[in-house]
């Protein structure tokens, strides 16, 4: 897979900006003079004992919530577990969607958003990311015998093809940003839209490689078009709050995770 797992070793920009931060706050007390710190979104979730997860469980493998057991799986909410028992409570998996992912984090109905969240600088503007857990970009899945008539933009922007997409996320906007001539069409369901391909209701989507690498495995009749050669550049982080001292913990579990294999380990369990 030549999907990019390994997170720089160095801190994220973000990470670096939050440390000078907090070391020019530092800088600006006096010596003598005793600051009260202002409580942080993590004192916050270590003083309830809980960390609430908002998640959309409609993206595999991050997140799935499966209808028969009324539970979230995937690769993201392993991690958010193994996370919250990292902090010593409980998580709690609050469902979102694409279109109320922003929405819901600044009303805090949840403290952290995980399950397969590209990084975007719209996004930041609101919030913080955690460091990077992968590298990945934006690619077609089509029916296998359309593999080779759907390479470029140039080739699925003309009138008559029929893209596909869900609604209120990256895949929509990149959509919108790139297509004229061809229809596309919003299907609300992210979990059956790769069957409407399947059944020749839509001729393909544009997605995240890898997910349109896990979703050629579950549909053997559709193909991934040069997931390693993706139309563009994007990462998959945890999304936050706009609180540092939260994100420098996660950050740092994050880096201790890579560091041990832990890390790895989930990434094998659900991408390999």
């Amino acid at each position: 897979m030549s999907t990019d797992t390994r997170r720089p070793r160095r801190w994220s920009l973000a990470a670096a900006l939050g440390a000078a931060l907090v070391c020019a706050v530092a800088a600006v007390a006096s010596p003598g003079t005793a600051t009260a710190a202002e409580p942080s979104r993590l004192d916050a979730v270590l003083a309830a004992g809980t960390l609430r997860v908002g998640t959309t469980g409609d993206y595999k493998p991050f997140t799935y919530l499966n209808p028969q057991t009324q539970t979230f799986e995937g690769m993201d909410i392993d991690l958010a577990q193994a996370m919250g028992k990292a902090l010593g409570v409980k998580v709690e998996f609050v469902k979102t969607s694409w279109s109320t992912l922003m929405p819901d984090l600044e009303t805090d109905k949840y403290d952290i958003a995980v399950g397969g969240v590209s990084v975007t600088l719209e996004r930041q503007k609101k919030a913080l990311f955690s460091d990077p857990l992968m590298r990945d970009g934006k690619t077609p899945i089509t029916r296998c015998e359309n593999k080779d008539r759907f390479q470029t933009i140039a080739d699925i922007d003309k009138p008559g093809v029929r893209l596909i997409v869900n609604p209120g996320g990256t895949n929509e906007k990149f959509a919108r940003a790139n297509i004229r001539a061809a229809g596309i069409e919003v299907h609300p369901d992210n979990v059956t839209i790769f069957d409407q391909i399947v059944a020749g209701k839509a001729d393909l989507m544009i997605t995240d490689a890898v997910e349109t690498r896990l979703q050629q495995k579950l549909h053997p009749e559709l193909c991934a078009v040069h997931p390693d050669q993706p139309f563009d550049f994007s990462e998959k982080a945890f999304l936050l709050p706009r609180d540092i001292v939260l994100k420098l913990w996660v950050d740092q579990w994050l880096h201790r995770a890579v560091a041990t294999g832990d890390y790895q380990a989930v990434f094998d369990r659900w991408l390999k």
